[in-house]
């Protein structure tokens, strides 16, 4: 790890007095103390956009777990996927005020970029803003996205940006939870009774046609050479566990056709499923209704 990677990792694990999580509070910057400049050779509105994608994802999903939460069966699931939620809440934090300090001429800080923007200015996956309709979709799913950012996290900790080789290194070691926690339902539901394993299939076939999505380059990863990681790369890696996973719990990888594109763009791009208006609608709706609200 690089001097100045190591700065701004060790920086981002400081403990802060400031704790509150709420539109405008005023709480600390996550980024506050870090050298955000961007090093010489990284266009920053690449890296930016760059940044907002992967901060969206996180964003999203972590509104999708949190809506699941008073919903477990046991207090323990419950606090696992509670800190799993908060785990992608602090990820998109350091992203997308990541992105703010890389372009200024966004405008905006990270609540602003949370709250404020439209749906089609939003970069993440549509894999993310789905409804769960069971269990056996939230595991699935999470197993998913958690080994497939796991693996890119891993590449981003050697990125051309310290800041946000930081932000990958420290976010990969909450990932390697969260697959974990994922893999281990998938086994046990998969390989459990005939019901809990025709669910567990069911939700595989069901998220499956926006699993391609995640290992597409754009034209941001192109422009971001030594800084991005093609998402290709980390496609072997990612089947190869998904792979294991699947076959001891005794379900077959799905074989389906991916979710259609509109002329070729997809989330990356701004072209999203109808869920994600319903996701902003509730998660947006204070900071909308109150925009100057402190307490």
């Amino acid at each position: 790890m690089a001097e100045d990677e190591f700065t701004a990792y060790h920086s981002l694990g400081e403990d802060s007095e400031d704790h509150r999580w709420a539109f405008g509070t005023g709480f600390t910057d996550p980024l506050e103390g870090i050298d955000t400049s961007v090093p010489e050779g990284i266009d920053p509105p690449s890296l930016a956009a760059y940044c907002l994608a992967l901060g969206d994802d996180a964003l999203i999903y972590s509104h999708r777990l949190q809506q699941w939460l008073t919903r477990m069966p046991e207090l323990e699931e419950e606090t696992a996927l509670a800190n799993i939620a908060l785990d992608l809440l602090g990820q998109a934090r350091m992203l997308l005020a990541r992105a703010a300090k890389a372009d200024p001429s966004l405008g905006a800080d990270e609540d602003a970029l949370a709250f404020l923007r439209e749906s089609k200015q939003f970069r993440n996956v549509r894999l993310v803003e789905r409804h769960d309709d069971d269990f056996a979709e939230l595991v699935a799913r999470l197993l998913v996205f958690a080994t497939w950012r796991l693996a890119l996290f891993t590449k981003l900790s050697a990125s051309g940006d310290p800041v946000l080789a930081a932000i990958a290194a420290k976010g990969a070691k909450e990932l390697a939870y969260h697959r974990d926690y994922a893999g281990q339902w998938v086994v046990r539901l998969g390989d459990g009774t005939g019901e809990s394993h025709a669910r567990m299939q069911r939700a595989l076939d069901t998220l499956w046609p926006l699993v391609g999505e995640l290992f597409v380059i754009t034209g941001v990863e192109q422009a971001l050479p030594g800084t991005a990681v093609d998402p290709a790369l980390v496609r072997p890696e990612t089947d190869a566990i998904i792979d294991t996973v699947l076959a001891t719990a005794g379900l077959d990888r799905p074989d389906v056709a991916p979710l259609g594109t509109l002329a070729g763009r997809a989330g990356r791009d701004g072209v999203h499923t109808e869920a994600l208006g319903y996701v902003l609608a509730e998660l947006q709706s204070v900071a909308r209704a109150h925009p100057d609200a402190t307490w």
